[in-house]
């Protein structure tokens, strides 16, 4: 590889990268770490969102049932088995296996579906899920849920930081790789003007599967990840209110950057942490979820295509997105 070639901006990601791994020798403290080890598990999962939502231009309401696939798939092996790394990496395997197939029966099946008959019915499929969940408590124990052994090497609170930032590492660069690509390019086609890309030979439905497939697949592994940092899993990790708070994720940082979701996670796992510790100053802080509002109706007023997005058009000078993409279409086509 020429260096000369590299991106400006993949030197400062990486350089950004190699800060991650200082952080847990300079924040010594378990619950800040804590909260750190959750923006990156909630950044992988927020980036699997962009790839649907920012990259094809899907609105899925239902994307938490493979988040809780990969937490079930990780408790469920930990708990039946020995907690090693083996056992570890069995529920990783059958984490991706279990979300690749579910997320190519729901995309084969309702990826013909525009706009709001596929959000609705994605959000259908993750009620089923989590129904399934609550009456199957022989395999989940339900509502109360249960604990597990992690392996030893993981019971140390910067061990696990160091899991969570490499996979947050290599996850981003690989699916910025994937979205520059040729077909990373059909998909933002697509979001553009679906009717246009199959017009130009494109089997639309083929490249919406795959995206959904390898969505659902990074999702999984972010549940896998939320299990380990909690040594705890239950029903609540099918809610449609985590669906909910990945979407303000992608939507506050901006949509169709991948490093925007990142931001986004940040700043909400902050604000959460941040408006509830503040209960015990004042009554009114007791309703922080209204606070947390006005922060994301503000953060829409004034950067109004993401942070990233509302930087990247004030600072950059670029094409039409729907230029740049037809033209890129007309090469790899």
């Amino acid at each position: 590889m020429n260096l000369r070639n590299v991106n400006t901006s993949t030197w400062i990601y990486l350089a950004i990268s190699l800060l991650l791994f200082i952080v847990p020798f300079i924040v010594t403290g378990r619950s800040m770490q804590f909260i750190i080890i959750q923006i990156f598990i909630f950044g992988i999962f927020a980036m699997s969102y962009d790839i649907i939502l920012g990259y094809t231009g899907i609105i899925s309401f239902g994307h938490v049932m493979f988040f809780g696939i990969g937490a079930y798939s990780t408790a469920i092996s930990m708990d039946r088995l020995e907690p090693t790394i083996g056992s570890l990496l069995i529920a990783v395997v059958i984490a991706t296996i279990i979300a690749a197939i579910v997320s190519f029966i729901i995309g084969v099946l309702t990826l013909r579906l525009k706009s709001h008959f596929y959000a609705m019915l994605t959000l259908a499929l993750a009620g089923l899920f989590l129904v399934a969940a609550e009456k199957w408590r022989s395999l989940t124990k339900g509502n109360d849920g249960f604990t597990f052994s992690l392996p030893e090497v993981l019971r140390d609170s910067q061990n696990l930081y160091m899991l969570c930032a490499l996979s947050l590492i290599v996850i981003f660069f690989g699916l910025r790789r994937f979205t520059q690509s040729p077909f990373g390019k059909v998909l933002t086609s697509i979001r553009e003007n679906e009717g246009r890309t199959e017009s130009l030979g494109y089997n639309v439905l083929h490249y919406k599967v795959i995206a959904s497939i390898v969505s659902g697949v990074v999702a999984s592994f972010a549940g896998v990840l939320y299990a380990l940092s909690l040594r705890f899993v239950n029903t609540s990790v099918f809610a449609t209110d985590v669906t909910i708070d990945v979407l303000l994720m992608t939507i506050i940082g901006g949509v169709g950057t991948l490093i925007g979701p990142i931001i986004g996670a940040g700043l909400i796992e902050v604000a959460h942490h941040w408006l509830s510790n503040l209960s015990n100053v004042h009554w009114i802080f007791e309703r922080w979820i209204i606070l947390y509002g006005i922060v994301y109706i503000l953060v829409v007023i004034f950067f109004p295509l993401g942070i990233v997005g509302t930087i990247q058009s004030k600072f950059t000078k670029r094409t039409p997105k729907k230029m740049k993409v037809n033209n890129k279409l007309k090469k790899t086509g």
